[in-house]
């Protein structure tokens, strides 16, 4: 039972007590999709955005540093967020102008906001999704090849995104890996060498990763290669 004290609020398209009118019926739908889009908020940013690519080569290049919990989570977390917000922009302000703007106008309808507020998101990730990760869902879904973008569910293009995306950042991180890695190897091999096979290699070349990640400016050729990725 619903205390009276609820049933006497008023919210507008809502009625506490229960209401046999169409309209407030659909209200109140639209209200729980609302509510439903906004608790799957986080996975809409990981999976439909490039942060997944962005802190996933973050934490290799902290791996390949070897430098364990520095940077900590949260700076490469926060860093790589607003790397994020800065490279959707444009799809946020083409969302914005095409689809919000004009809803709170009232020129369209929800249903056409909606509609348009998709297509930039559809044509970032498209543009970022490789065939065959594509075709792969297309062939499983026993769908055929769209003709435009448009045509491409969702359902099908943002895991197709997603693994492209994984791919894309392991590459990077591979690439991260391989000065590093021969760091390890000469510091391993000078040591051994030298006879002092009890002196752990990585408390030597530590220091030489930092210096060498630190004259080559690194952070900034991560972020511009991650730039230019896009």
């Amino acid at each position: 039972m619903i205390p009276d004290i609820l049933l006497s609020i008023s919210i507008p398209g809502i009625d506490l007590g229960g209401s046999n009118a169409p309209e407030d019926v659909g209200v109140t739908l639209q209200l729980f999709a609302l509510l439903t889009i906004l608790s799957i908020a986080p996975g809409i940013l990981i999976l439909m955005t490039c942060f997944a690519r962005i802190i996933i080569v973050l934490s290799f290049v902290r791996t390949g540093l070897g430098t364990q919990s520095m940077p900590p989570n949260q700076v490469l977390v926060g860093l790589a967020l607003f790397l994020t917000f800065f490279i959707m922009a444009p799809v946020f302000t083409e969302i914005n102008e095409t689809s919000l703007q004009p809803y709170l106008a009232g020129d369209i309808t929800q249903e056409a906001a909606m509609d348009t507020a998709v297509l930039p998101i559809k044509t970032f990730m498209a543009e970022n999704t490789r065939e065959k990760d594509l075709a792969l869902f297309f062939k499983y879904a026993e769908l055929e090849k769209p003709d435009s973008i448009e045509e491409i569910p969702l359902t099908s293009l943002i895991p197709a995104f997603a693994i492209s995306e994984l791919k894309t950042a392991f590459q990077i991180g591979f690439v991260i890996f391989i000065p590093f890695l021969i760091i390890d190897m000469v510091v391993a091999s000078t040591l051994m060498a030298m006879g002092m096979m009890m002196l752990p290699p990585v408390m030597i070349s530590l220091p030489f990763k930092i210096l060498l990640f630190v004259l080559v400016d690194g952070w900034y050729l991560i972020i511009e290669s991650l730039l230019v990725s896009f």
